[in-house]
């Protein structure tokens, strides 16, 4: 059974820096694509972030381009979401998902995209 485990999340100031980890198990990690996306109460969830099998080849919503980075560690399953420089925009649930790479992804794509779920990590910047 394939499961994506979330944490790193928390309360924090404006202007202050957290660090996502979602661990992975029971796949192949090595093979598939990895996302993070977020969503708050009564809107879509958006893509955050990516991070391919390919090179570690990485995408960023506009959003957050230059605050946040994603990366890989494939010797422990995880993916990390390095978020600097929170906005209270930023509050939201954050999700990991994870995707077969078949293809190079070129983008962070839809949350239809990806197959696997993580259960949420909450993030709030406060003013």
């Amino acid at each position: 059974e394939v499961q994506l485990v979330e944490s790193g999340g928390g309360l924090v100031q404006a202007g202050g820096s957290l660090r996502l980890s979602c661990v992975a198990s029971g796949m192949s990690f090595e093979d598939h694509a990895i996302a993070w996306f977020r969503q708050v109460p009564g809107k879509d969830r958006e893509g955050v972030a990516s991070i391919s099998k390919y090179a570690g080849r990485a995408y960023y919503a506009d959003s957050v381009e230059g605050r946040f980075t994603i990366s890989r560690d494939n010797s422990k399953n995880t993916v990390y979401l390095q978020m600097n420089d929170l906005k209270p925009e930023d509050t939201a649930t954050y999700y990991c998902a994870a995707v077969e790479e078949l293809i190079v992804i070129l983008a962070i794509g839809w949350p239809s995209n990806y197959d696997y779920w993580g259960q949420g990590t909450q993030v709030t910047v406060s003013t």
